[in-house]
């Protein structure tokens, strides 16, 4: 895939993450339950998986694939779950702005520390004073957003 596809691709999701927020929060006040809103949402999307594995007839993973997996790896959902819950309950009190750049910054200053380390499968990118500046910029603008 081309470089500029993934980065269409990537801006893409951001754009996603925000209407996700909105569709979630919606979900929320009109069930009145934050956490069955959260869990809605990923039995949702759970099943859109499914249907694309399906009419893609990708192939499922033997057991052998399973079993090599580490044990922390089997953990990502908990943490989409958190996300996903938290946004409900804090995006309509931050407003969307707020809410997003705070998990961008906080996305970025995780990336920055995962990539220079070459941890969780990430290629080592070093951090170099170039992402610090971009960094120290991204944060400026939480700032401006948030006030």
């Amino acid at each position: 895939m081309q470089q500029s596809l993934l980065y269409l691709l990537a801006l893409g999701v951001g754009v996603g993450l925000v209407l996700q927020v909105g569709m979630n929060v919606t979900l929320r006040g009109a069930l009145a339950s934050p956490m069955v809103a959260a869990l809605i949402s990923f039995v949702v999307g759970s099943l859109a998986l499914l249907l694309y594995i399906l009419v893609t007839s990708a192939p499922w993973p033997a057991r052998a694939q399973l079993g090599a997996v580490p044990m922390w790896a089997w953990f990502g959902g908990v943490l989409g779950a958190f996300y996903v819950a938290s946004s409900i309950i804090v995006g309509p009190r931050l407003g969307a702005a707020a809410l997003l750049a705070l998990i961008v910054l906080g996305q970025l200053v995780a990336s920055l520390v995962l990539d220079h380390f070459g941890w969780l499968g990430f290629a080592q990118h070093p951090i170099n004073l170039a992402r610090v500046i971009g960094a120290a910029f991204l944060f400026c603008g939480v700032l401006l957003i948030v006030r």
